[in-house]
């Protein structure tokens, strides 16, 4: 920092934003992706999505050091949200105090302390916060070396480097940002530049490989999930529909990122000597980038934290904009405190209530459904004599049950084609396998019950009843959730190949 004075504003704001994602926090693994990185600490093989590709290695290696402290994976992750959220405001309040000043400054830090979507990303065991960290400090070094500043040009290289260890998509994101920024600067430093990126990382990516089991095992498990999740629905094999959704799920995630003050950029009373050129084209070679693989690429509204991204240079900007409002609207100060008292109180409600993926009261009934189904199900049966068949799901879905009742045999359905030849994922003991026979020492499954809310879940789960000979079924019902059981022998309905092979 420049100046003594303003750290009084960021130990408000950074002991502001460590509490509230402290208090706030998941205690179970929240999201399919959570279960993934949790089980990749204690064995990392993406080939079974521990975790899924692209691994995410140094993540799972941060995770790992913060589990020598906590002892618990949930913990640990969540831990590392919350230190990047934090760091994610220190770097967001020194650019915006860079560019438009100290009052633009404590906005754009309020503005993220309050953002509804930063928040639960603060609070869970996921990736997003830790990429908007990387994010907003490769901003910062990339606007010092674009302004002058070349000393800057080998810490560029290193953050770009471990971001892509953390998440692989930074890289390709991020990285025409990096490359705008060192386009000035002396050819000898571009070259040392370019060095040390490529030694840092091959200093992780040769590791990761390595715990891959090769480089066959890792792009063969890569291109399995993007064909399987993303390569039918791009722009150039699918309808332009589907880009025109991805688009209005931008916009909606912009809401659910600032909510309230989204409303910001109307504001009228910005003065345009305010703005500097360029300022606004390293913040649109920033973000373009991303916005434009969201639009024509990939997004789904499950994965919302791929906008946190962005999170940095739109903090800054609303900052501002919010700044300028402040200081030059016509409304008596009184009235623009009542203004900005119910922006932050209509997120906060947004962030507690909203009837969403990404709020507090989302992951509170999760976790309560996850433990009373945790509490019911060996009611059922042992772990000796019945297994799990669990679906593919983010919430209540294979990877919850898996983890959760690691006693159990647990079996994913549908069973899957890898390389020509039928297998289903299994879980027992918290490890993944992949199986090439049904197993036939037990006398009775149990399919695990998906979430109590949502149509989509329920019309799901009557497809698979239907493939089951309704005589031989029974449902319990124990702690709110219906259990439906079934003999062993009934096994084939559901993974009719592996049956076949197993004969």
């Amino acid at each position: 920092m420049t100046s003594r004075r303003y750290l009084p504003d960021l130990l408000s704001l950074t002991s502001a934003v460590a509490v509230t994602r402290f208090v706030f926090r998941s205690h179970l693994l929240y999201d399919l992706d959570s279960v993934d990185f949790a089980l990749g600490m204690r064995r990392f093989d993406p080939h079974v999505y521990q975790p899924h590709p692209p691994s995410y290695f140094l993540y799972v290696c941060l995770g790992r050091l913060l589990n020598l402290i906590f002892h618990d994976a949930n913990l640990s992750l969540v831990v590392l949200s919350i230190l990047a959220s934090c760091g994610v405001v220190v770097v967001i309040y020194q650019i915006a105090l860079d560019w438009f000043g100290q009052s633009a400054a404590r906005f754009a830090g309020i503005l993220f302390l309050f953002s509804p979507l930063a928040w639960f990303h603060g609070t869970v065991a996921l990736t997003y916060i830790v990429e908007a960290f990387f994010s907003a400090l490769l901003g910062y070094l990339c606007w010092r070396v674009y302004c002058g500043d070349e000393k800057f040009a080998l810490p560029v290289s290193i953050f770009l480097g471990l971001s892509a260890g953390v998440r692989p998509s930074s890289f390709l994101f991020l990285l025409p940002l990096c490359l705008f920024s060192l386009r000035r600067i002396a050819t000898w430093r571009i070259i040392l530049a370019l060095t040390v990126l490529a030694l840092v990382l091959l200093s992780w990516f040769v590791p990761m490989i390595i715990a891959s089991g090769g480089l066959a095992s890792y792009f063969g498990a890569l291109s399995q999930l993007w064909k399987a999740q993303a390569e039918k629905t791009t722009i150039f094999n699918s309808s332009p529909t589907y880009s025109i959704a991805r688009a209005f799920t931008i916009a909606f995630i912009y809401f659910l990122l600032f909510g309230a003050a989204c409303l910001a950029p109307f504001a009228k009373v910005v003065r345009t000597s305010a703005i500097d050129p360029r300022k606004t084209r390293f913040t649109l070679v920033w973000i373009i980038p991303g916005l434009c693989f969201f639009t024509f690429i990939f997004l789904r509204f499950v994965n919302s934290g791929y906008l946190l991204l962005f999170c940095a240079p739109a903090c800054v900007w609303l900052g501002f904009w919010t700044s300028e409002w402040y200081t030059h609207a016509t409304l008596r100060k009184p009235l623009k405190i009542v203004t900005i008292s119910i922006g932050c109180i209509a997120n906060i409600v947004i962030f507690l209530f909203a009837p969403l993926y990404c709020s507090y009261g989302q992951v509170r009934r999760f976790e309560s459904e996850l433990r009373s189904i945790q509490a019911a199900l060996p009611q059922i049966g042992s772990s000796s004599n019945t297994l799990i068949v669990s679906y593919d799901s983010h919430f209540l879905g294979f990877r919850h049950a898996g983890y959760y009742l690691p006693d159990y045999l647990n079996l994913e359905y549908p069973e899957i084609n890898v390389r020509g030849s039928t297998r289903v994922f299994s879980m027992q003991g918290r490890d993944t396998r992949l199986l090439t026979q049904l197993p036939a020492s037990y006398s009775q499954f149990v399919l695990f019950p998906l979430p109590a809310q949502g149509k989509v879940y329920q019309k799901y789960q009557q497809t698979i009843l239907a493939k089951l000979p309704t005589k031989t079924l029974r449902t319990i019902r124990l702690n709110g959730h219906d259990f439906v059981t079934g003999p062993a022998t009934d096994l084939p309905f559901l993974f009719p190949k592996l049956a076949a092979t197993s004969k």
